[in-house]
């Protein structure tokens, strides 16, 4: 199992979950894919849950810096959304 020494700070690309500290005090499990995730009540918890989520593999999961607040969220936008359509100033 993940330990928090295993874990690294910092946001990698090239790692699928974060845990971190959202703007309430929870520990959050955000993915990057947008598939599972959640609140949770202690960073050990949540460093558990993402490294059981990525079958036991300690390098696709990343801690957020100290201070940077995360949600569920924090990745689906940049990943998941459409982009928005300019709309034509009619004269």
């Amino acid at each position: 199992m993940g330990s928090t020494q295993q874990i690294r700070r910092g946001f990698l690309a090239r790692a699928r979950f974060v845990v971190g500290r959202d703007r309430h005090g929870w520990w959050v499990v955000s993915d990057r894919k947008g598939v599972v995730g959640g609140l949770f009540t202690n960073e050990t918890a949540a460093i558990h849950f993402a490294v059981e989520a990525s079958d036991r593999h300690p390098e696709e999961v990343c801690r957020a810096p100290e201070g940077a607040a995360i949600d569920l969220d924090t990745f689906s936008h940049a990943t998941n959304a459409l982009p928005q359509r300019r709309r034509r100033a009619h004269s």
